[in-house]
């Protein structure tokens, strides 16, 4: 028996009868298992994971389940070495499965949040940078401080910003107030809402998975989506917006919420990232 298995059946109780990789995880090792009773499930591992790495997505999953709203996998055991998940088997993206995320999505958001950021204050993971969670009392004072300021100093630090691109962020941030849009109660967010977090099962229903889950603005997943191309998106749009209107005007925010997600990636990938958030930033001014 390998250590995973023997890791696996130690946490659940129950004997592995098979395991196999799955591709495509950049930050963790994923592994699927088939379980003696039936079951299946997705080993998430990282050998020297930063405290806390998996039991802070666990609680951004069970934080997320509670709401009824989009579907989330089950939590099966979360360790400070690896993360046990319920598997979703995954199919097409149809119409009629983005119409019920887009409704689901709604239903997330609206369960709300105490604060914007969490309510312990502890920061979580974005990738393997450090997320700040502490929390502000409005959200334009949490976007720019605990979002965008922290992502660009990285960026500026490792070279992946060119000077007139971060002031291009810095006017916005000056303007935040301005530019933010009507005030709204924080929103239930998964956080890292891009296209590969979402699973298309063959049970008719997305599954959310790998959450930075916070307290939020809802545009800001909803502008995630949009940011590296989301399957049936006008379809989720318009189902989330019959269920929850959005604010007059959201289309045009839509790069202020692309800031922290480009400048993100600008400090992990480089890239012509840093370029696309000064060009985000110019397109508000």
């Amino acid at each position: 028996m390998n250590a995973l298995s023997h890791r696996v059946e130690t946490l659940l109780g129950t004997a592995v009868v098979a395991t196999a990789p799955v591709a495509g995880g950049d930050i963790c090792t994923a592994t699927r298992v088939r379980l003696s009773d039936g079951r299946t499930a997705l080993v998430k591992t990282r050998p020297g994971a930063p405290a806390g790495f998996f039991p802070t997505e666990a609680e951004g999953l069970r934080w997320l389940a509670q709401t009824g709203g989009v579907p989330v996998p089950e939590v099966l055991a979360a360790e400070p070495d690896c993360l046990i998940l319920t598997w979703v088997e995954t199919g097409r993206p149809s119409p009629e499965a983005a119409e019920a995320f887009g409704r689901g999505l709604a239903r997330t958001h609206a369960a709300g949040a105490p604060c914007f950021g969490t309510a312990s204050g502890n920061d979580g993971w974005i990738g393997l940078l450090p997320l700040p969670n502490r929390s502000a009392p409005g959200w334009p004072e949490f976007y720019a401080t605990r979002r965008v300021l922290p992502y660009l100093k990285l960026a500026r630090d490792r070279g992946r910003i060119d000077p007139a691109d971060a002031r291009s962020v810095e006017t916005v941030v000056r303007r935040i107030n301005d530019l933010a849009g009507p005030a709204e109660p924080p929103a239930r967010l998964h956080g890292d809402l891009w296209s590969g977090n979402l699973l298309w099962g063959v049970d008719g229903a997305v599954h959310l998975v790998d959450p930075a889950a916070h307290g939020g603005h809802r545009e800001t997943d909803l502008a995630m989506l949009a940011l590296f191309g989301c399957p049936q998106l006008p379809r989720v749009l318009e189902t989330y917006h019959e269920s929850t209107p959005l604010a007059y005007g959201w289309e045009d925010r839509v790069p202020l919420h692309h800031l922290y997600p480009l400048l993100v990636h600008a400090c992990l990938f480089g890239g012509g990232y840093g370029a696309r958030a000064g060009d985000a930033a110019r397109s508000l001014l």
